[in-house]
């Protein structure tokens, strides 16, 4: 079962667009929504919340939930209520009552900085706090193609030059009643153009589309361990940063064996092996491991790949092992 919760703003493509080109399971939907700010606002945002419940259900058959976060301004609440909704989808069973192991992403494309800030720490959170849960939640960031509020921002500058034009004609009148002249095919495009632009606004919001980012629609935040790097194991890192990938953890050790100018024994392996399953998926997340007939192919994860690129200068260093 995958679950989105999607905090909403006032942006509509980067909310679904992701899902739908990248072909995503979606099988539910937790839509939120500001109470609190003017009323404008927080009726523009209940349209699009409206807008996006029906295009979940219609384009992606997803069974959608509509939630009101009380204060977009109140962090330490936001945090709270993100904890129980993300453990609440962990938790969901199917229909069947046999537990469904569920994933949860957690979109902060939108809304206020403060929920989306609380949301994102609070799945962090829970991904230190179960463990074993870690690889079923992903925060996720999606990049828009365009920010109208450029485009409006320069569509008010040509506006604006075309009144500073009428209003200088009108000034010119030297006594007489201000007699405006001006091209009225001019006016026609512009407001042609303000027409455009306000009813793509109306429609999608402050962003249009959904930018594609190193293959994907989808930029995954990584989590880091809480725990500290202790000097073997960064060793071990540095190796898979410069090696980029093993077939197994014996081709890691041997590997590890002639850069440190040791022997390679069983003692020596078994070592490895214990470091390495220390900085994998069940510990401190920083190595990924595939299994492949007897062996396991071994890689840095995304955190650990950020870890050595964040500690590269320490490679030149004397690390005491």
């Amino acid at each position: 079962m995958q679950t989105h919760i999607v905090p909403v703003g006032f942006d509509y493509d980067r909310l679904i667009a992701p899902l739908v080109r990248e072909q995503m399971d979606v099988d539910r939907v937790i839509l939120l929504e500001g109470a609190v700010g003017s009323e404008a606002n927080v009726e523009y945002s209940r349209r699009l919340s409206e807008k996006l419940e029906q295009d979940y259900r219609n384009l992606l058959g997803a069974e959608t939930e509509r939630v009101v976060v009380a204060d977009v301004y109140d962090y330490d609440a936001a945090f709270e209520q993100a904890f129980e909704l993300i453990n609440a989808e962990l938790d969901r069973s199917d229909q069947s009552g046999t537990a469904d192991r569920a994933e949860v992403w957690v979109n902060i494309s939108a809304m206020p900085r403060t929920v989306s800030f609380a949301f994102a720490t609070a799945a962090h959170s829970i991904m230190v706090e179960r463990e074993d849960d870690r690889r079923r939640i992903h925060t996720y960031y999606t990049v828009p193609e365009k920010y109208l509020e450029t485009e409006l921002a320069e569509e008010l500058r040509e506006a604006r030059d075309l009144l500073v034009e009428l209003l200088g004609d009108a000034e010119e009148a030297d006594g007489e009643p201000p007699t405006v002249w001006t091209d009225l095919d001019q006016v026609r495009v512009r407001l042609a153009a303000i027409d455009d632009l306000l009813a793509e606004f109306d429609e999608r919001g402050t962003t249009i589309g959904a930018k594609e980012i190193n293959g994907s629609h989808v930029v995954e935040l990584p989590v880091a361990s809480f725990s500290n790097v202790k000097p073997f194991e960064e060793v071990i890192l540095f190796t898979l940063g410069e090696h980029g990938e093993f077939e197994s953890v014996s081709e890691l050790a041997d590997q590890l064996a002639r850069e440190l100018g040791e022997e390679y024994t069983d003692s020596f392996r078994s070592k490895v092996i214990y470091n390495v399953d220390r900085l994998g998926p069940g510990g401190k997340g920083y190595i990924e491991q595939e299994e492949r007939g007897k062996s396991y192919r071994t890689r840095l994860s995304r955190i650990g790949e950020l870890w050595v690129r964040a500690h590269s200068g320490r490679r030149d260093d004397d690390i005491d092992i």
